[in-house]
């Protein structure tokens, strides 16, 4: 029988091709073991997690605290289903709605349940309260958002890699030129229900919209009676420097839209945190999920906003951001064309004359740095907020290395 320290990369890599459907294309590099902002594959070499699970990671991975909430939540009750009360529920629930300045959290499970969620729950507003038609009701989206992998979701896509194929899909949504908010405000009508909108697109390469846009947005849907949903799956919990992407502008949206690392890279967990004249539209039986907030979830998710509420990460994310956005800039006209992002968060645009993201990203991780491409010849970089400035420079460096020998 194989063990796991007999396993190497070439076979572990051939093994997970037979047996799952061809849905990722990932990196030949298969991990075993991991803390911090490190990372050791099956044939013992480590690497640099420059990716930190697209957010999910933001603590790093193993997080003392966060492992030693799930080992103690372990040993004493991990599901009830939500047909009874569990004594961590209202803990986390409630820290959660304090740090978010809201009323009410309602849990999930992955991001995608949380957009949907979000969506379900701004039709349900707009029908009894801000008396929308039945079945009339309409959000306004962006090109180039990536909220989920649902079918609903998908619908609303622009990325054909996403959405072709999948059809029929939900009517509903009108979809605007992402940073435009002269279109967003001619989208909307008297069937309008929401706006949601990614505050820094991570999934189409980090942009960040033009200074004062989210603002923009936050004044328009208040004067036309319109939900502003912040989809911080990504940019939120610390990433970009401050708690939330929209803290940047000042911006509180109606509801918050959390995942990834609420579930401190150890359980899946997410969440709508909103007012209880937005949330509080639904009633028992009209949604729910059996996992949804569940102990362990909850212990975890807890420990996650206590280790927020102190500020100590976003001020790392803030401070190292830009030392990261500094050296990467220092690369602009030596193979890179263009950076954008903020915190710990960066698109790096790379010349295509040199290399594909793709390439780029294969031979970073032979140089024992991880990251990953999108969208032709842009990579991303998200690394753990507990990353050292060293170790941060040697990510650059070794980038700077690539585009050299390119």
């Amino acid at each position: 029988m194989r063990t796991d320290e007999s396993l190497h990369t070439a076979e572990a890599v051939r093994d997970a091709e037979r047996w799952t459907p061809h849905n990722y294309h990932p990196l030949p590099v298969v991990i075993a073991e991991a803390k911090g902002a490190w990372v050791t594959d099956v044939d013992g070499r480590r690497y640099l997690d420059c990716l930190a699970g697209y957010s999910a990671l933001n603590f790093g991975h193993r997080h003392p605290q966060l492992i030693a909430a799930a080992h103690a939540q372990l040993d004493r009750l991990t599901l009830t289903s939500r047909a009874f009360g569990h004594d961590m529920f209202a803990d986390f629930c409630r820290e959660l709605a304090e740090l978010c300045g809201k009323d009410l959290v309602l849990p999930m499970n992955t991001g995608a349940e949380a957009v949907e969620t979000g969506i379900k729950v701004a039709r349900k507003w707009g029908y009894q309260v801000k008396g929308v038609p039945a079945d009339q009701a309409s959000i306004v989206v962006a090109e180039g958002n990536f909220h989920g992998r649902t079918t609903t979701i998908v619908g609303f896509s622009t990325d054909p890699d996403a959405r072709d194929d999948f059809g029929p899909y939900a009517p509903g949504f009108r979809i605007v030129p992402y940073g435009d908010l002269a279109a967003i405000e001619a989208a909307i009508d008297d069937t309008t229900v929401a706006v949601l909108i990614e505050p820094i697109q991570g999934e189409q390469g980090v942009v960040v919209p033009p200074a004062g846009y989210l603002a923009g947005v936050r004044r328009v849907c208040t004067a036309r009676n319109v939900l502003l949903l912040a989809d911080e799956i990504q940019s939120g919990l610390g990433r970009t420097g401050e708690t939330f992407a929209c803290d940047h502008e000042g911006v509180v949206p109606d509801l918050y839209l959390l995942g990834k690392a609420l579930g401190g890279g150890i359980v899946p967990v997410s969440a709508v945190v909103g007012d209880a004249a937005v949330l509080g539209v639904l009633r028992p039986g009209q949604h729910g999920s059996t996992f949804g907030g569940n102990p362990l979830a909850c212990a975890v998710g807890t420990e996650v906003v206590r280790l927020l509420a102190t500020g100590e990460f976003q001020r790392r994310s803030a401070e190292l951001g830009a030392r990261l956005h500094a050296g990467l800039r220092d690369l602009v006209g030596h193979g890179v064309l263009a950076v954008r992002g903020r915190g710990l968060w960066a698109g790096v645009d790379i010349d295509p004359a040199l290399l594909t993201g793709r390439q780029a990203c294969e031979r970073l991780a032979e140089r024992g740095v991880l990251v990953k491409d999108t969208h032709g010849s842009t990579i991303r970089l998200a690394p753990p907020l507990v990353i050292s400035a060293a170790e941060l420079d040697h990510a650059v460096a070794q980038l700077g290395a690539v585009l050299q020998e390119s």
